[in-house]
């Protein structure tokens, strides 16, 4: 079963009026279960739009969004449901805190979901784990807390609903270089010890070749390409002409490769550039 599936997507502003929009046109895809997506566009490209009808924050004005296998407009689907099965984590999520302690915001979504208290407290506790929260921290304001740690409740809190898709708006936006590195490699860790299928939407493309292991690219409303982020990113000159930006060490690898030091023009990553400049000094025995 596909964790994700649009058919033919469509998703209009304002329709009827002088204003009428399209913002989603015609999108259709595939996302398999356990996958890591990274998701990207230039500002207007419609991926915010897209993710918001993945857990029924929008409902499209044409099309078909299957979650699990199951329409989520359906007569017989709650779409309270499919939002805890779907979790979708905004930008600058911390300002969502509100409780008085870490402990009530992480439960928060539990609670709403009926779970008696055992299940609750487990949740609270093994998703604060997740997200390098100690537990000393749980009785604290979450107020009280750093940048950081304030995204980090507020990731914990949609991870203590344990969705099968978590869906992330630029989690780690305005964090200093370190709180960023420790977001994401929590996200990431977390994929991977739990199998979830993860949706990050970035501007960072270092981000996304880091983490991802497909891309979904979107430019002005259609779905540009979803592939295999080796694929998606041998594609710069296309991406650039969409005015996307590339990964800072494969403009590098270019230019290398202009004034002859090929190393390749599938380089998107420090530790591949390292690889192979390596390989080519060890060749020239040097």
């Amino acid at each position: 079963m596909n964790a994700v599936e649009t058919k033919n997507l469509t998703y209009k502003y304002s329709v009827g009026t002088p204003f009428e929009t399209t913002a989603v046109d015609n999108v259709s895809l595939t996302i398999k279960q356990g996958e890591f997506v990274g998701v990207i566009g230039h500002t207007g490209s419609g991926k915010s739009t897209l993710i918001q009808h993945l857990n029924g924050l929008l409902k499209q004005t044409s099309g078909e969004v299957l979650i699990n296998g199951r329409n989520i407009w359906s007569k017989d689907v709650n779409i309270k449901d499919i939002r805890f099965e779907s979790g979708l984590v905004f930008q600058y999520s911390e300002y969502q805190l509100f409780e008085e302690t870490v402990y009530k915001d992480i439960a928060f979504g539990p609670k709403n979901m009926g779970l008696d208290k055992d299940e609750i407290d487990k949740r609270v506790r093994n998703a604060a784990r997740q997200m390098g929260l100690d537990d000393e921290l749980l009785e604290r304001s979450p107020f009280d807390l750093s940048g950081g740690q304030k995204r980090r409740v507020a990731l914990a809190g949609v991870i203590a609903m344990e969705p099968k898709i978590l869906i992330l708006d630029e989690p780690a936006a305005g964090l200093d270089p370190a709180g960023r590195d420790k977001v994401l490699e929590e996200i990431a860790g977390y994929h991977r010890n739990s199998g979830t299928t993860v949706l990050l939407v970035s501007h960072s493309m270092e981000d996304i070749v880091k983490y991802a292991d497909k891309v979904l690219v979107m430019n002005r409303g259609h779905l540009f390409c979803y592939e295999d982020t080796d694929k998606v990113f041998s594609m710069s000159k296309e991406l650039q002409m969409i005015d996307l930006d590339i990964p800072q060490i494969t403009k590098l690898s270019h230019l290398l490769a202009e004034n002859g030091i090929d190393i390749g023009r599938d380089v998107y990553t420090v530790e591949r550039a390292k690889e192979r400049l390596l390989k080519m000094l060890k060749g020239t025995n040097v």
